[in-house]
């Protein structure tokens, strides 16, 4: 009998290991073509519907508190303010902006889950100012709306990572150089300030009184950046939609990183944030598709109101920190590599704790995908491996997986998609392999962090509608969604 035994697993073992390697043959390798495009050049400035602008007697939509509307934006990137400068000397810039932008962001939310209880606003001064830890440097995008009644179009940034909303006014203690003329609120019909013991100054973090017993308002940033001025209500033109009473800070000192447009439109989660105060007029959702700048001539955009959410789109929980509640979390669950799982990328290791720490935010300002690093060690071993045909090329910058594609026309790289609860989010190529030269020098666009917090960044966001849907605690991708 244990002669039998014995002859049965020599017969047996070699048909083992020849169903192990069919097992392995039966899953190949998935890949898909990117076509290697060089840095994009700087866009220029121009807005395809600016009716509303050139003619101030044109019909405006007004948005009332019981009313709601649709509202359609064109987005363009920071990079149409420095036209004169080269691809590779704006990526440069980017990458600098983006590495202070992950930076504070990690400050501010290890500052928020440290802070117990969390903190309320200081009513005498500016003693305990807010630390947002986004500057408007560092926001990508940008769009161009009307500010007051009769309304002056300004640039203003865009940015899901900020909740307050503010201007530049004149007079000015200091400004900084911006592309249109400065707002003047006294020229403005609609232009109203907020008493100090008002809910709304209340509701600053940062709040104080000037001698009229006003509210003014200050906002800190991580880079050491600040506006200050006086906390109002105001209306907001956007093309032919108007919408009134929006609280926002009128900035007569405002330092710092800031360049080019003339304020922040704050969309994150926060109170005063533009989606929460409109979003009864929007039923609360609103919308982006930011396009391959390297591929397409044509701006981004945003849409607000039930328009914005995609039949399309795949939809993932959106989650709530605790202690901060300016940015968007989602739940990542893994990543796939060349149509496989990457064993050692775990839920676990992108899970927010109970106190706040950790999760994944989707963030429109950060640019490059920064994933906790034993996830991200894995998914780049994993890439590494299904790239080893394509020749290597010296790290650059914070990517340490580059590879020389110069004279190359088409390649086949390995497939990744983000596995979110509930929604699987395959990048198109362009997403994760992207120029960093002008010598045909691609490079992997993630990063590792030491910090337990993930950070979904634009690039990778490229070409889908992110749909951000508050009143259904959701957020969506839909595919092909700038069209």
């Amino acid at each position: 009998m244990a002669e039998l035994s014995k002859n049965t697993f020599l017969f047996y073992s070699p048909f083992i290991l020849l169903l192990s390697l069919s097992a392995v043959v039966s899953v190949p390798l998935q890949l898909q073509t990117l076509l290697p495009r060089p840095l994009p050049s700087p866009p220029t400035l121009s807005w395809t519907d600016s009716e509303s602008e050139s003619d101030p007697l044109a019909q405006l939509n007004t948005v009332s508190a019981n009313t709601t509307l649709e509202m359609h934006l064109e987005m363009h990137h920071i990079d149409a303010f420095s036209s004169e400068e080269t691809p590779e000397r704006l990526f440069d810039l980017r990458l600098q902006r983006d590495a202070l932008r992950a930076e504070t962001i990690y400050s501010l939310v290890s500052r928020a889950v440290a802070r117990n209880p969390p903190r309320a606003g200081s009513r005498s001064g500016f003693s305990s100012s807010i630390i947002s830890g986004l500057a408007q440097g560092s926001g990508e995008y940008f769009t161009r709306l009307g500010v007051g009644t009769p309304p002056r179009y300004l640039y203003m940034v865009l940015d899901t990572g900020s909740d307050v909303v503010w201007v530049q006014c004149s007079p000015c203690k200091n400004c900084y150089s911006q592309t249109d003329p400065i707002f003047d609120p006294t020229k403005s019909r609609s232009f109203s300030g907020i008493p100090c013991g008002s809910p709304l100054c209340r509701s600053l973090d940062s709040s104080g009184c000037n001698q009229r017993r006003m509210c003014l308002y200050q906002v800190s940033y991580g880079d050491g950046s600040v506006t200050f001025g006086d906390f109002s209500t105001e209306t907001l033109t956007f093309r032919r939609t108007r919408v009134g009473r929006v609280a926002l800070g009128c900035g007569h000192d405002n330092e710092g990183l800031f360049v080019g447009a003339a304020g922040l439109l704050g969309l994150g989660r926060g109170r005063l944030s533009f989606p929460t105060q409109a979003g009864r007029q929007f039923n609360r959702k609103f919308s982006y598709c930011l396009v391959d700048r390297s591929a397409s001539s044509k701006p981004s955009s945003m849409i607000f109101g039930d328009a914005a959410i995609p039949r399309t789109a795949v939809f993932t929980p959106m989650l709530t920190n605790p202690k901060l509640d300016t940015f968007y979390y989602v739940e990542l669950l893994g990543i796939s590599v060349g149509g496989a799982r990457v064993r050692g990328v775990t839920p676990s290791l992108f899970k927010m704790d109970q106190a706040g720490n950790g999760g994944v935010i989707i963030d429109s300002g950060t640019s490059v995908t920064r994933l906790t690093r034993p996830a991200y060690i894995a998914m780049r071993d994993a890439f590494r491996i299904g790239a080893s045909n394509l020749k290597r090329a010296p790290d650059f910058s914070l990517f340490d997986t580059c590879f020389d594609l110069s004279g190359k026309t088409s390649v086949k790289v390995p497939t990744v998609v983000l596995h979110f609860r509930g929604a699987e989010v395959a990048l198109p190529a362009t997403n994760y392999l992207i120029p960093v030269d002008s010598s045909g020098t691609f490079c992997f666009a993630f990063a590792g962090t030491m910090s337990g917090l993930s950070i979904i960044g634009n690039i990778q966001q490229q070409s889908f509608r992110v749909a951000f849907d508050s009143a259904g605690s959701r957020i969506g991708f839909a595919p092909r969604g700038c069209a």
